[in-house]
């Protein structure tokens, strides 16, 4: 279970930064940031917070909320960032990723003296000082909450955009690949909200051509 071991091997406010959304089709890539101000934080925030992967969509939603209210109680600060697709498409999606922590960083309250990033890659120029711990969401409990804010962020982006584009299940994949998905594409074809450099879109687009 994450803890505060690699916060506190830091000096200063230390930021846990994570993304959601490198592998979807469709929409942006968002990314969090969370740093606790103190350890007077809820019990059950702490206890059950974990990689966000690894949590059912009502245990996410119930653990966002919570990180909200954190925050309203100035036990913590959050910051979320996004890229969206045509970023992602001009600067490729490591990059984007990355574009959107810088976001998620610059949103918070408070300058960071280290941002802990999930991962084995370290974004260059960052706004602070950076460290990278693989599995990072499983570790720290400020990567950890990260990982929860844009996760049930862009799944939020993803519902909202089913309404928009109704057909391709996004309220359900949140952009991958799934057959319900492929359906759609087949049927309609693209949206604007596509990631043209992937594979299977740039494939669709040049049978269309």
């Amino acid at each position: 279970m994450p803890d505060f071991k690699f916060e506190d091997e830091c000096e200063g406010f230390v930021a846990g930064v994570d993304e959601a959304g490198r592998g979807p089709w469709v929409g942006p890539v968002a990314a969090g940031a969370v740093v606790f101000l103190n350890h007077n934080i809820n019990p059950y925030l702490l206890s059950h917070l974990n990689d966000s992967k690894k949590l059912t969509a009502k245990r996410r939603e119930e653990l966002f909320e919570i990180i909200k209210t954190e925050a309203e109680q100035g036990n913590l600060c959050y910051g979320i960032g996004e890229a969206s697709a045509r970023e992602i498409d001009e600067i490729n999606i490591l990059e984007a990723s990355f574009l959107a922590m810088r976001r998620a960083v610059e949103k918070l309250k408070i300058k960071p003296n280290m941002a802990l990033i999930d991962g084995n890659r370290l974004p260059k120029n960052f706004v602070c000082k950076t460290r990278c711990i693989i599995k990072g969401d499983a570790l720290s409990l400020s990567i950890s909450a990260a990982s929860v804010m844009a996760k049930v962020y862009r799944d939020r982006l993803m519902k909202d955009m089913a309404l928009k584009y109704p057909g391709y299940g996004f309220e359900n994949n949140a952009g991958y690949g799934t057959k319900e998905h492929i359906e759609g594409l087949k049927k309609y074809g693209i949206t604007p909200e596509h990631r043209k450099s992937y594979k299977p879109i740039k494939e669709i687009i040049s049978k269309n051509m």
